[in-house]
């Protein structure tokens, strides 16, 4: 059974279909990326997977369970994501941003927070150290007691796929974390990335803009345009496919390495 299941999934707005009977499969510890050109629905996917949006038409499963219509219930059940724009706790410190998020997790009530129980206190000794060993990861630990305003663009990319793996997460959404980054920084997180399915053993599905990395990190890719899942298959099938090639270019007769200078947004 797929961890993640979208069968003929279509959503209207005033009549307008931004997705047209869509189909996704992703099995568990699976790396997949989602790419199309501007405005082919990717990140409307994304909302319907994480219970944003209601489906007009179709059903959404993960493992087993339909997807609820509220977002913290489907955090609950393991799905966490990042956003395009970044959406940090800017006046709060790095930790505190690691902290929130693991607060879905909490063993103890308000009233043992309120009287500062021992349930409480083991309980934030627990939280801390976590917090601490995800900053660690993504070499963020030096900057625990700063404002995440203050963080450099890259590093606060990599402080929202903290926050977000703070949730342990079966599934991870990342909406093109690399956007913004420089060359230097995209390798680092093309690693990071790796090193985060494997050692949590987690599934991602990522929007990416950057061919180059989706191309090098994902074994598994789907191309959406106009609403329309148009292929399906592994990195070298889809770099030669006609079809996808038309939508981002007009054009077939082009050849790989014009492939991998397509970006193509959310």
């Amino acid at each position: 059974m797929s961890l993640l299941s979208i069968k003929d999934v279509s959503i209207d707005f005033g009549g307008i279909k931004a997705l047209i009977d869509v189909n996704i499969e992703l099995e568990k510890g699976s790396l997949t990326g989602l790419i199309g050109p501007n405005g082919a629905g990717k990140s409307t996917v994304f909302n319907i997977i994480t219970g944003i949006y209601k489906p007009t038409s179709g059903k959404v499963t993960f493992d087993g369970k339909a997807i609820s219509q509220k977002p913290y219930n489907n955090t609950k059940l393991g799905i966490a994501r990042t956003f395009q724009n970044i959406r940090l706790f800017k006046n709060l410190t790095v930790l505190d941003n690691v902290k929130i998020a693991e607060h879905i997790h909490v063993q103890y009530g308000l009233l043992s927070s309120f009287i500062q129980h021992k349930k409480y206190l083991d309980g934030e000794k627990t939280q801390d150290k976590q917090a601490m060993d995800l900053l660690k990861i993504f070499n963020l630990d030096k900057h625990a007691l700063n404002l995440a305003k203050n963080l450099p663009y890259g590093e606060q990319r990599r402080l929202e796929i903290a926050r977000a793996l703070a949730t342990k997460p079966k599934l991870l959404l990342l909406d093109e974390p690399a956007a913004g980054m420089n060359p230097q920084e995209t390798k680092e997180l093309t690693d990071t990335i790796r090193f985060i399915r494997d050692k949590f053993d987690i599934t991602i599905l990522l929007i990416e803009h950057d061919m180059s990395l989706v191309m090098d990190l994902c074994e598994d890719i789907y191309v959406m345009n106009y609403g329309k899942i148009i292929a399906h298959g592994t990195p070298d099938e889809i770099k030669k496919n006609p079809e996808v090639i038309a939508a981002y270019l007009g054009e077939e007769d082009i050849d790989e390495k014009e492939i991998l200078s397509i970006e193509g947004g959310a």
